[in-house]
């Protein structure tokens, strides 16, 4: 399940093996300015190569500084408000500094991290098993790789889509305003400035919708694909002794009565065996004319090694995630934390302005939401973790 790709249980429910679980995570952080020493593709000039790399430092610096600098006149807008009691006024301007300087430490903790989370993908691209060992029934990770690349799709247009249309609201309501109200040192609404600060404004904005979106897509992407190589785990442990008999050369009338009491029999059916995986039955008659092995003891002690190599394989990964994310998570829990408490203080004491609520209830779903997808998929990773044993 390896690194022999080219070996498929079924032609239709057994996928060929994905080279890179992770190339839409990839390009994203490429857009978002947190690789500043990237892989240049290979049609990029070699005498430019030194270009390529300034060219993605200075990248990665303009995002850090628009997300910062935005924090900060916020946070001059806020204490500006204080004295004047106004509280929708104090909270939508430390709603946007709490927003903005996360977006901060966010580009910044993954370009500190972009060289470790490289080689923590590269090394799930290279050890992660497609599916599980032969047998009667088997299971393919390339379901899980389509659920995680799905949801990523589906969260990154949800938060670009809530933060631009904010970013946008005044171009559609056609007034000359700017998206986000705070305080500048020269007239932001003058004809010179007006065009460039609003394009800074919509920037702002993308890159928060970017950066909150790739922190969950990341960590929600990780948890299916350790989730789904526990099912190949648990799947190749249910089929330790038919893959025995499959290499010993064991008749196919005698493993289709295997295969019928394990996959088809509601007695043995357990509920939930599999989180994100779905068991599937084996074309026996095209595995069958495969290797034979006549030692049974041998073909059943390499089996189980390549279990427990996949198993350690598994807690490494998951070892290698909690370190990426624990810094990162303990700061999320306070963002998350304080925006829901300001985002519906507001959302009751504020105006009723159609626009305002529409705004408001899209940032208040997605960082319920937010919150719901780290501690759903740990919990779920934390819990299947555990049944090794009853597999």
């Amino acid at each position: 399940g390896n690194v022999d790709a080219d070996i498929r249980y079924d032609i239709s429910l057994d996928p060929a093996r994905e080279s890179n679980l992770f190339r839409l995570l990839m390009g994203l952080q490429l857009a978002m300015g947190t690789k500043p020493s990237p892989r240049l593709p290979k049609w990029w000039p070699k005498r430019l190569e030194m270009i390529g790399q300034v060219l993605a430092k200075v990248y990665c610096s303009m995002v850090i500084f628009t997300s910062l600098h935005l924090g900060v006149l916020f946070t001059k807008t806020t204490l500006d408000v204080l004295p004047t009691g106004e509280l929708q006024a104090i909270t939508d301007a430390l709603t946007m500094t709490i927003i903005y300087f996360f977006t901060g430490y966010g580009t910044i903790y993954w370009c500190l991290r972009s060289r470790r989370l490289l080689a923590y993908m590269e090394h799930m691209n290279r050890e992660y098993r497609h599916h599980s060992l032969a047998g009667v029934t088997f299971v393919s990770s390339h379901a899980a790789f389509r659920m995680s690349r799905n949801f990523t799709v589906v969260w990154i247009m949800s938060c670009l889509l809530g933060v631009i249309s904010w970013g946008v609201s005044p171009l559609m309501l056609g007034s000359r305003m700017l998206p986000l109200q705070c305080w500048y040192p020269f007239d932001a609404l003058g004809p010179i400035t007006y065009t460039a600060v609003y394009a800074t404004q919509l920037f702002g904005q993308i890159l928060v919708g970017m950066t909150f979106g790739f922190g969950g897509s990341l960590f929600v992407t990780l948890s299916l694909l350790l989730l789904g190589q526990f099912d190949v785990l648990y799947c190749s442990l249910k089929n330790l002794d038919a893959h025995t008999k499959l290499l010993a050369g064991e008749s196919v009338n005698g493993l289709s009565l295997l295969q019928e009491e394990l996959l088809l029999r509601d007695s043995n059916r357990e509920l939930n065996q599999y989180v994100v995986l779905q068991e599937h039955p084996t074309d026996l008659l095209r595995l069958s004319a495969g290797r034979k092995c006549p030692d049974h003891g041998n073909a059943f002690h390499n089996a189980l090694v390549e279990c427990v190599r996949l198993h350690r394989f598994i807690l490494h990964c998951s070892q290698e995630l909690e370190n990426l994310f624990s810094p990162y998570c303990l700061v999320k829990s306070l963002q998350i934390t304080f925006q829901l408490c300001l985002l519906v203080f507001v959302g009751v004491s504020g105006t009723r302005e159609v626009l305002r609520i529409v705004n408001q209830l899209q940032y208040l779903g997605l960082t319920i939401f937010e919150l719901l997808m780290f501690t759903y998929c740990g919990e779920l990773l934390s819990r299947h973790s555990i049944r090794s044993g009853d597999a």
